[in-house]
C-alpha cells in the first residue's frame, strides 16, 4: 500500500551543508577529467602543453571550492524558498512502499520545483537588467553624438539616423523581458520538463528500479535520510533522462531528415540515448555514494515528513 508523504519543510542546515559538500567532490571529479583531457591534449600539441597542464590544475583548485561555496549560497536559498512556499503551495509529495519511492504525485513535485526556479529566475533577470539599463542609457547618448561627429567629419548633410532611440528601447525591452518574460519562460519550461519526469518516473521507471530512501527518525515528523541505496537511484534516474534523451534524438531526426540526412539523425538518436543514459546513471551513482560516505561524517538531509 502507497503511504503519500509530504516535505514539509528542509532543515536548512544539514541540506546546505550535504548538497554543497556532494556538489564539491562531483565538481573536483569532473576536474580531474578535465585535466587528463588536458595532459593528452598538450601531449599532441606542445607548444601548449605547459598552459593546457596549468589549466587543468588551476580547474581542479577552483572548481570544487567554487561549487562549495557557491552550492552554500544557492542551496541554502533554495530550501529556504521551499520551506517559505510550501504553506502556500504544498510540498513535494512521495508516494512510499517502506523505503521505495513507488510514485511521485505530478502536480506538487512539479509546482513547486518550477516555483523555485522562476524566483531564481527573476533574481539573476533583475541582477542582468540592473546591468544592462545604465550601458544601453549610456550608448542611445553616445550614438546621436557619435554620428553627428561623422557627419562633420565627413562633410554630409541630414540629421542623424535615431539609431540612440533605438538602442535606448532595446534596453527598455530588454530589462522588461528578462524581469517579467524570462521568469514566466523559466516556470512554464520548468512545471512541464518536472511533470514530464514524474510522469515517466510514475509510467515506467519504476517498472525498471524505484528509488530507495531510508529514513531514520529524529523527532516528532523530522527524519533523517540516511542512505540512498545506489543503484536503484541511478538507474531510476537514467531511465528518466533517456525518455528526454529519446525525445531530443527524434526532434534532431526529424530536423535532420528534413535536410536530406537522414542516416546522421539516426546516429544522433542513438548517441543521445545512450549518452543521456551513460552520463545520469554515473551522476547519479556518485551522488548517492557520496552522499551515503558523507552521512556519517557530517550528517544527513533532515525533512519533515507528514
Amino acid at each position: 500500500m502507497v503511504d503519500i508523504k509530504e516535505i514539509k519543510s528542509i532543515k536548512l542546515a544539514p541540506f546546505t551543508l550535504m548538497s554543497s559538500a556532494v556538489s564539491s567532490i562531483l565538481a573536483f571529479i569532473g576536474a580531474l577529467l578535465y585535466l587528463i583531457l588536458f595532459s593528452i591534449l598538450g601531449a599532441f600539441m606542445p607548444t601548449f602543453g605547459a598552459s593546457l597542464a596549468w589549466l587543468g590544475v588551476a580547474m581542479v583548485i577552483i572548481l570544487p571550492i567554487s561549487a562549495f561555496f557557491i552550492g552554500i549560497a544557492t542551496n541554502f536559498y533554495s530550501a529556504f524558498v521551499y520551506n517559505k512556499l510550501v504553506p502556500r503551495l504544498g510540498g513535494v509529495k512521495l508516494g512510499m512502499e517502506g523505503s521505495d519511492v513507488a510514485e511521485i504525485p505530478i502536480l506538487n513535485f512539479a509546482l513547486i520545483l518550477a516555483a523555485i526556479e522562476t524566483i531564481w529566475a527573476f533574481i539573476i533577470g533583475l541582477f542582468l537588467a540592473a546591468a544592462m539599463t545604465p550601458l544601453t542609457s549610456f550608448l542611445s547618448s553616445l550614438i546621436p553624438v557619435m554620428s553627428q561627429a561623422i557627419a562633420n567629419a565627413t562633410n554630409t548633410t541630414g540629421t542623424p539616423l535615431p539609431t540612440g532611440d533605438i538602442v535606448g528601447a532595446i534596453g527598455v525591452f530588454g530589462a522588461l523581458f528578462l524581469i517579467i518574460g524570462l521568469p514566466i519562460i523559466v516556470f512554464v519550461v520548468g512545471f512541464i520538463g518536472h511533470a514530464l519526469a514524474a510522469f515517466f518516473y510514475n509510467a515506467i521507471a519504476t517498472k525498471v528500479a524505484k528509488i530507495k530512501l531510508e529514513f531514520a527518525a529524529v523527532s516528532g515528523s523530522t527524519f533523517e535520510l540516511k542512505t540512498i541505496p545506489v543503484v536503484p537511484v541511478a538507474l531510476a534516474v537514467a531511465v528518466v533522462m533517456t525518455i528526454f534523451g529519446l525525445i531530443m534524438g527524434l526532434i534532431n531526426l526529424i530536423s535532420l531528415s528534413a535536410q536530406g540526412f537522414a542516416v546522421a539523425g539516426i546516429m544522433v538518436l542513438i548517441y543521445d540515448i545512450v549518452m543521456y543514459f551513460v552520463q545520469y546513471f554515473i551522476i547519479a551513482a556518485l551522488a548517492a555514494f557520496f552522499y551515503n560516505f558523507l552521512v556519517p561524517r557530517i550528517g544527513g538531509i533532515e525533512l519533515d515528513l507528514e
